[in-house]
């Protein structure tokens, strides 16, 4: 997994050693170490949990020092909120291009990702799953899932709604509830299995969401 990267594991070694890899100034090596450590702790967190990912292990698969994670993450929970915010981004497209010009239904499938593609849906539909069970089991992650996760996204969901109501496309009084109740409509369908069992295919789930984001559109539209 951690595919996409702009670094290699070998990148990183240089980089923890001072030595700019192939060129890049030192600041850009740590951005890119950062970027390349949180890819491998999301797959070891969803291959063996929180309780099973070690800051060994992930020092061991990224083929860095321990000294250097540490620098760019203290501990195990600074690590974990790193790939909530990773995953926030894969959840929700935001903020948006200040130019766009879409209509609302359509904005809001791009914002909501609902043709990402199958690897990546999958990956965020696991970790969904990895975040259900983790933070029952570890009060600690409980409330970093819950502010770096779900409250940032309601809140720049409800500033982009805000903004889609001063431009007159919609009508809301409160624009952070309205970004709550669209999140639990839409969000609610990754988690699904639990208690219903799978969508019949992915084309069946996008075209619920799609009927979710139509519902919430015609109930915010201007009359």
């Amino acid at each position: 997994m951690a595919q996409g990267l702009a670094i290699t594991c070998e990148d990183a070694a240089a980089a923890a050693k001072g030595t700019p890899a192939r060129g890049r100034p030192k600041t850009m090596a740590d951005e890119a170490v950062r970027a390349m450590i949180v890819a491998h702790a999301r797959d070891a967190f969803l291959e063996v949990g929180y309780a099973g990912t070690t800051m060994d292990l992930v020092a061991a698969r990224c083929r860095i020092s321990k000294r250097t994670l540490y620098r760019l993450f203290p501990g195990k929970t600074d690590l974990f909120t790193a790939v909530v915010i990773l995953h926030r981004q894969s959840m929700l497209d935001l903020p948006r291009p200040d130019d766009e010009d879409l209509p609302v239904a359509e904005a809001l499938e791009a914002i909501f990702r609902i043709d990402i593609d199958e690897a990546a849906d999958r990956e965020r539909i696991a970790f969904i799953r990895l975040v259900i069970t983790e933070s029952t089991r570890f009060p600690e992650i409980e409330l970093l899932i819950l502010r770096d996760g779900a409250e940032a996204s309601r809140r720049l969901l409800a500033e982009w709604l805000m903004r889609q109501v001063e431009r007159g496309l919609i009508a809301l009084a409160d624009p952070s509830k309205a970004a709550q109740m669209l999140m639990d409509m839409v969000f609610g369908v990754f988690s699904r299995r639990r208690h219903h069992g799978e969508w019949g295919s992915r084309k069946e789930r996008r075209a619920y969401l799609r009927m979710c984001i139509d519902i919430f559109v015609n109930g915010v539209a201007r009359r």
